[in-house]
């Protein structure tokens, strides 16, 4: 009853070019199982290799049957029309993709072709009007944010992601692009970064493949709008026809949210991979109602940390929850994370989001922290959100290098590795010159916004500078510390923070007295 991408499949074969399996995939959007099975049915010729072609004589009667009962059926489009204005937009965008950061497959990561990403810009403002817009990305290793700031430069874009060489790439070509578009750093298990919470008026995601990834990336979305009325969710999802009940699941997810399926735009996304799918994927456009929000806060910490489909952070590779490390000759004031009941259980606990949310009430010397598989990418915040003496952060498995969370703490904390721990002294408060300890100031205070810390720490150091001016110089040394907090910055702008104090120190000797 269905049989398009089977017939675009034998139309493509019956031209009698040799073509690969992967080719017929990503041409046809049909799932890889089902060219794999139309293939195992056909009279085949070999080139020895991955090509093939059908024989004359099938290709003749193939070609003959499709003359007279096949007709091509585009899926719906939209703004297909407009892609060869965009023709220049489509090739710069085609540059950044292919210099971007590797996928990383325990992320799901598939790219998106550069003219899927571009259409779903031209879909923007084709559908919305954009002038002043707020627009987020919860993920974005398609580059959908500077693909959006190419083709409607008024927009303001805040890209979400987990991936530090995402982030760092995206704020390197939008400076060199003249975009607006700013990163923020989140693990979304464990929240939405506090200035993205009610920011957009359009959020974007192509998340991970399974309900709980869908889940929890479009519940962050629809937090991160600030009109639940006006706003948009634009969702980016594909499932293989022959797993119609996954497909469900993820749709049945959508409606736990309370979310309206205003549009479904069939196969509008194409990928280079993702093969299982027929490398394409649906665009929906979700409509929060009044009861979304509430479901999408409800809901979103109730996500477990196993959300992507392979990896250990897979749905199918779940653990038992709570941690049960050696915390022998361990003596700590509070257990942050996950921990067995049985563990220490005259110690207080705190839950990783809370951890993360505000700075503990209590006075902490000493603090143990549990990590599930999946959230070692968190060590670096969670370090910063306290200012104990000792902590001892418990991972999943013995961690690699820490040069790059090394040099972020150093100003803080001395790290090292215990087995599959990491062992975090605090360092005594600097008392180097004022750019060390304008840096030091900043990272004790990692919950509050780093360029109020910075402008104080600023006015600490110089009597004569006035609250105005003070805030002037942080904006122009560092643009990108408005409205954030250093729990939120991806790790490059930590790693740089040194270098931009000390900018900032020289404007300070260059202000004007008074």
């Amino acid at each position: 009853m269905d049989p398009r991408r089977v017939h675009a499949a034998l139309s493509l074969l019956a031209d009698r070019r040799w073509r690969t399996l992967g080719e017929l995939v990503r041409e046809t959007g049909a799932p890889r199982r089902s060219v794999e099975s139309l293939l195992a049915g056909l009279s085949l010729e070999h080139t020895g290799g991955d090509r093939f072609r059908l024989t004359p004589e099938q290709g003749a009667e193939i070609a003959e049957s499709l003359r007279t009962g096949y007709r091509p059926l585009d899926p719906a489009d939209p703004v297909g029309h407009l892609l060869p204005e965009y023709a220049a937009v489509v090739e710069r965008v085609a540059g950044l993709i292919e210099r971007a950061p590797r996928a990383r497959h325990v992320l799901d990561h598939v790219s998106a072709t550069p003219e899927t990403v571009v259409r779903r810009a031209l879909l923007l403002g084709a559908r919305f009007w954009l002038p002043g817009t707020r627009l987020l990305c919860v993920g974005d290793h398609d580059l959908t944010s500077l693909a959006v700031g190419l083709v409607h430069p008024g927009v303001q874009t805040t890209v979400v992601d987990v991936d530090e060489r995402i982030l760092a790439y995206i704020d390197e070509r939008a400076a060199e692009l003249g975009l607006d578009v700013r990163t923020r750093w989140a693990d979304l298990r464990l929240g939405l970064p506090a200035s993205a919470v009610e920011y957009a008026d359009l959020a974007v995601t192509d998340p991970p493949y399974t309900p709980e990834g869908v889940g929890l990336f479009v519940a962050r979305a629809v937090q991160g709008l600030r009109d639940q009325g006006q706003g948009r969710v634009l969702l980016a999802y594909g499932a293989s026809d022959r797993t119609p009940m996954l497909a469900l699941k993820v749709q049945q997810a959508l409606q736990d949210l309370n979310l309206v399926s205003e549009a479904v735009y069939p196969d509008f996304n194409s990928y280079f991979g993702a093969e299982a799918i027929g490398s394409r994927a649906d665009l929906y456009v979700l409509r929060p109602t009044g009861k979304s929000l509430p479901a999408a806060a409800a809901r979103a910490d109730r996500f477990a940390t196993a959300i992507y489909t392979q990896g250990p952070q897979a749905v199918e590779a779940r653990t038992a929850e709570g941690a049960s490390p050696d915390v022998a000759g361990l003596h700590p004031d509070v257990l942050v994370g996950d921990w067995r009941k049985q563990v220490l259980p005259q110690v207080p606990r705190v839950r990783l989001t809370t951890w993360l949310a505000k700075p503990y009430a209590a006075r902490v010397r000493h603090a143990a922290v549990a990590l599930p598989p999946g959230l070692e990418t968190a060590l670096v915040r969670v370090l910063l959100a306290t200012r104990a003496e000792h902590v001892r952060v418990f991972l999943s498995e013995a961690p690699g290098d820490l040069a790059d969370e090394a040099a972020s703490l150093a100003a803080v904390y001395e790290l090292t590795r215990r087995g599959s721990a990491v062992e975090a002294v605090r360092t005594p408060s600097s008392t180097g010159d004022q750019t060390q300890r304008i840096v030091r100031a900043i990272l004790d205070r990692a919950h509050g916004k780093v360029a109020n810390v910075w402008r104080d720490a600023l006015l600490d150091a110089h009597a004569g500078l006035t609250k105005r001016q003070a805030r002037a110089i942080v904006a122009d040394a560092a643009p990108w510390a408005r409205d954030v907090t250093l729990l939120e910055l991806p790790l490059h702008r930590l790693r740089d923070l040194p270098t931009a104090v000390r900018a900032s120190l020289d404007l300070v000797t260059a202000a004007p007295a008074g």
